[in-house]
């Protein structure tokens, strides 16, 4: 019996400490990893033909009037005069479902480290017009590192806190979003952009915060002469910067900023003779390098209050181009030079959108399955003021989607209810667009299509299923 409780001692410490080394490893774990994500649905429908993207998911606006026949011909020929983008549509998909992944609570001294992965499923999708066909694949969201330094000593009575952020993540112009269930989250109204940066918030003090940003362009990118690219941007070799600055104090919070971007849409043309005519040689023009770059800078506003039950939210944009944020806009050539190199207008757009959200819990609750029903108001208006200087052509024109947009409104009411880890939304969503006529085409003095001004509506009706974990 001794005998036996000696050899057993041996085997029963070592299980004793795998035990204890698997008890440390799920604390480490439960302690540094924190798994997140949902499981979405949408089930949308559109009273119109419109533009959008993510399996039409991602609403931007409805498209313009497309008339199979004039006043005339339907005249002459008896043939009904329809609009051919008067046609409703439906989809349910769940593309848009999440995993991700927060690293937390590492620190080395006085440095605090941690990092963030987030992916979801929409990337791969094929199809013609409304793109949902195949199988969806995963897609990098977000992917980024932080450090961060705590309890900096500004004075007697006042630290400061210093974080770096170098990966992809939101841009800093479009962090702040609406509280809507559409997959827009309110664009374009308002900038929507997920960006490779390096970031540093300061934060200076109880209520001031310093941010500043250097920016480079992958999945939203500017327009050019080969469509949207990443190349304008790498032949700028110029990061796009922002400076924002975020004043903060219980329930408020105010940001202002501007993000600055130069490019250089082309870097060979063709060399031009003293009429600017091409010099020709026997394969064709003759190329050379030219130096064309064109800068554009856009400030925001941002304001947000949150009391109980109650929050609202406003962003103010005025967007030089702007395209690279998802947002209307853009910038054409006004002037060729001698040599090649072309000069750059970019267009002016204001786009201002508010948010509204009272709520809360509602019927008999337990700590396991809380209720919370949510009314959400939000209401975007667009305004395009064209460009800075004339056209040379509407040809050389860089516009995302369609050019002859003059302004746009939008209203969506909402209704969230949640119980738990479960989310069922109901969301209405008006969007109406003005349009200049485009068969009389762009005014080249401002580059608007402002003649023939008309209104052109879309309804979307959209329920959305989460579930959290």
């Amino acid at each position: 019996m001794v005998l036996c409780t000696l050899l057993l001692a041996p085997l029963s410490a070592q299980e004793v400490a795998k035990d204890v080394k698997k008890a440390a490893v799920k604390s480490h774990l439960k302690q540094h990893f924190k798994p997140y994500g949902f499981i979405r649905n949408y089930f949308a429908y559109d009273s119109r033909e419109s533009m959008s993207g993510t399996g039409d998911l991602y609403y931007f606006q409805p498209y313009d009037v497309n008339y199979n026949v004039t006043p005339e011909e339907a005249a002459a020929t008896g043939v009904k005069r329809e609009d051919l983008n008067a046609v409703s549509s439906f989809r349910f998909l769940s593309i848009t479902t999440r995993l991700g992944l927060d690293i937390v609570g590492y620190k080395w001294r006085n440095t605090e480290f941690g990092a963030k992965v987030e992916v979801d499923f929409y990337a791969a999708l094929t199809g013609t017009v409304h793109k949902a066909n195949g199988a969806a694949l995963l897609r990098l969201r977000q992917a980024y590192l932080t450090l961060a330094w705590d309890s900096l000593r500004m004075n007697d009575k006042d630290y400061a806190r210093v974080d770096l952020l170098l990966g992809q993540a939101w841009h800093p112009m479009a962090a702040d979003l609406s509280d809507v269930i559409a997959l827009n989250s309110g664009a374009p109204f308002g900038p929507f952009s997920r960006t490779p940066m390096v970031k540093m918030d300061a934060r200076l003090g109880k209520y001031v915060t310093l941010t500043g940003a250097a920016l480079w362009q992958m999945q939203y990118m500017s327009l050019g002469p080969k469509g949207s690219s990443a190349e304008y941007i790498a032949y700028s070799k110029t990061p796009e910067a922002y400076l924002g600055l975020s004043i903060h104090d219980r329930g408020f919070l105010m940001r202002v900023g501007a993000d600055v971007l130069s490019i250089c849409p082309r870097v060979t043309g063709a060399a031009l003779d003293s009429v600017l005519q091409p010099i020709m040689g026997t394969d064709g023009a003759v190329q050379v390098t030219v130096s064309d770059r064109i800068t554009t800078v856009t400030p925001f506003l941002y304001v947000q209050y949150k009391h109980g039950d109650f929050s609202i939210k406003a962003k103010t944009v005025l967007a030089e181009a702007g395209e690279h944020l998802n947002m209307n806009g853009g910038y054409g050539v006004s002037k060729i030079k001698p040599g090649g190199s072309y000069e750059y207008t970019p267009t002016r757009t204001s786009s201002t959108w508010v948010s509204l959200v009272y709520g809360g819990r509602v019927g008999q609750q337990e700590d396991k399955h809380p209720q919370m029903l949510q009314g959400i108001l939000f209401g975007g208006y667009i305004r395009n003021f064209g460009t800075t200087h004339s056209l040379v052509s509407a040809d050389l024109f860089y516009y995302p989607r369609v050019t002859n947009l003059n302004r746009m409104w939008r209203l969506t009411p909402t209704l969230l209810y949640t119980v738990g880890r479960f989310q069922l939304g109901l969301e209405y969503e008006i969007t109406s667009a003005q349009y200049g006529d485009a068969a009389l085409g762009l005014n080249l003095s401002n580059g608007l299509a402002d003649r023939g001004l008309h209104w052109v509506t879309n309804h979307r009706l959209q329920l959305m299923t989460k579930f959290n974990f």
